[in-house]
């Protein structure tokens, strides 16, 4: 069974004229595409669209007590999505964003349950890719978004590899070419005292030091 209901993605070089357009018009219709990030392929659905979040559970074999994280455009659309936002997380953006810095916040109402997976926090990342800022914009939404693998395989880092993972259950896949980061990116959780890193990535604790005193890694 194919969860997109596409028999085949297609795939167009991120900087087709068309490739914007497309990707948009396929998230705002509920699709599931794939495209570059700064750090791995992800896979991503319109994020206030629960539906369509479903399908990219679907695609990925995810499980659904398991939450997505969420692409922003910009810090500016953190309050949007989370609520309260601290003057830490401020500062964290104002340094690490764009870049590979995840933080989990308390989720904001207008966020869907299937997101969080019924939690009431959020993860949210500006990502440092121009693409996946813009098909934000073009959406005025976040995107639900997550590495572009079945869940438990690898991430993956060129769109070949994630047209033979999971190109019969995607709508469309965007090739920007080799991923540069090839690590997902770090989750810091700012709703525990003190903050704790919840997956380790390209921003270490010793990063985070002069903004966070000592981190606990717990992942």
């Amino acid at each position: 069974m194919n969860p997109s209901g596409a028999v085949s993605a297609q795939m167009l070089p991120a900087t087709s004229p068309q490739a914007i357009e497309r990707a948009a018009a396929a998230l705002l219709g509920g699709k599931v595409i794939a495209f570059p990030t700064d750090t791995v392929y992800g896979v991503g659905a319109h994020a206030l669209q629960p539906e369509a979040v479903a399908h990219l559970y679907a695609v990925k074999d995810r499980p659904v007590s398991l939450a997505i994280p969420l692409l922003l455009p910009g810090a500016g659309a953190l309050e949007s999505v989370c609520d309260p936002v601290p003057s830490l997380a401020w500062q964290l953006a104002e340094r690490f964003w764009p870049g590979a810095l995840s933080l989990v916040l308390p989720r904001a109402r207008a966020v869907p349950d299937i997101v969080t997976a019924g939690g009431s926090t959020v993860a949210v990342r500006v990502p440092d890719h121009d693409l996946v800022r813009f098909l934000c914009r073009q959406l005025d939404a976040p995107l639900a978004a997550t590495s572009a693998n079945r869940h438990g395989q690898p991430p993956l880092v060129t769109a070949e590899q994630v047209m033979a993972a999971l190109g019969n259950r995607l709508s469309l896949v965007l090739d920007g070419g080799p991923a540069p980061g090839g690590t997902p990116s770090t989750v810091l959780d700012l709703t525990v005292s003190p903050p704790a890193i919840v997956r380790p990535g390209p921003i270490t604790a010793a990063d985070l030091r002069p903004y966070l005193g000592e981190v606990d890694p717990v992942g």
